[in-house]
């Protein structure tokens, strides 16, 4: 992990605070796979368009192993609800449907700052509701759905669990890669690697004023689930966060309050890593041993075997 430090140092790019949106989602997008496993090769990849509450049409990717009717997966990338894509996304939600077995939706929800809160919300949500209700014309099983994310699709995929609680939609596991949890960034992680691993408190700033600039708005639990009013009954979870991460202490501070409202919680705090080592497989150990137990912890959940 020194050592990709030290790379990006040497590589002297520009943070993404200096750039616009546009300049930011470009540089991500060139380096998102830099790091990358090798893409699995699945049976099915099939791009398609998710209608939302204002008639928008967002872009889908449906990855599944087999032509089998698969549990699904609905999978939110990362990027400060400014940057990132299913492409940037693209190599992670192969593993996870290679290794998991199951059928994996990446969603191409609306970014900032040209959607501000709660688009992205909205998004997430609506495209949930829309692939429940459609599974079986994708050849996919409605009964065994789950929901994920890394960072702000974290985030997403959190607030969506509880969104699905309340719809009586059953959720068989929420997966949430080191997600954003909070509506202030004043956990004593914030301060103690605020600067030099990987993502910068310069950068949470950035991202976090282009998407909600309102304060008011970042104290909607869909900003910040850990403002969510009560947590009971939403669906078991399983927790990957990175220890040398800004995000590590309001991921452990939501996994606590899962755990006090009765729910099942996996948690797994990766040692010696930061925010986004989950993309860097083939330099970075963890990444592929968080690959390996969140897809066992998808397969548990939706009661396949596990593999050999």
């Amino acid at each position: 992990m020194r050592e990709v430090i030290s790379r990006i140092a040497r590589a002297n790019r520009p943070a993404f605070h200096t750039l616009a949106p546009t300049q930011a989602r470009a540089a991500y997008e060139a380096g998102s796979s830099v790091l990358e496993i090798a893409p699995a090769a699945l049976r099915r990849v099939e791009d398609f368009t998710i209608p939302v509450r204002d008639g928008h049409d967002l872009p889908a990717r449906l990855y599944a192993p087999s032509a089998e009717k698969l549990p699904l997966l609905v999978y939110f990338h990362g990027g400060g609800f400014t940057i990132g894509s299913i492409e940037t996304h693209d190599v992670l939600c192969r593993q996870l449907a290679h290794l998991a077995g199951c059928a994996v939706v990446s969603l191409g929800y609306r970014l900032a700052p040209e959607y501000r809160f709660p688009t992205a919300a909205h998004d997430a949500w609506d495209a949930l509701q829309w692939l429940a209700r459609q599974a079986g014309v994708l050849g996919l099983d409605a009964a065994r759905l789950a929901v994920g994310g890394d960072s702000a699709g974290g985030t997403l995929a959190a607030m969506c669990a509880v969104l699905a609680r309340d719809a009586g939609m059953p959720m068989a596991l929420q997966l949430l890669f080191y997600p954003g949890c909070a509506a202030r960034q004043d956990a004593p992680s914030h301060r103690r690697f605020a600067k030099g691993f990987v993502l910068e408190d310069a950068d949470i700033r950035w991202f976090f004023n282009l998407y909600a600039p309102c304060p008011a708005d970042r104290e909607d639990w869909r900003f910040a689930p850990l403002n969510a009013p009560h947590l009971d009954d939403v669906a078991p979870a399983w927790v990957g966060l990175a220890e040398c991460d800004p995000l590590v202490d309001e991921g452990v501070m939501y996994a606590d309050k899962l755990r006090a409202a009765g729910v099942p919680v996996d948690l797994e705090i990766y040692r010696g890593v930061t925010h986004e080592f989950i993309k860097m497989g083939r330099i970075i150990p963890e990444a592929r041993q968080a690959h390996a137990d969140a897809a066992r912890a998808l397969r548990h959940a939706f009661g396949l075997k596990e593999r050999a």
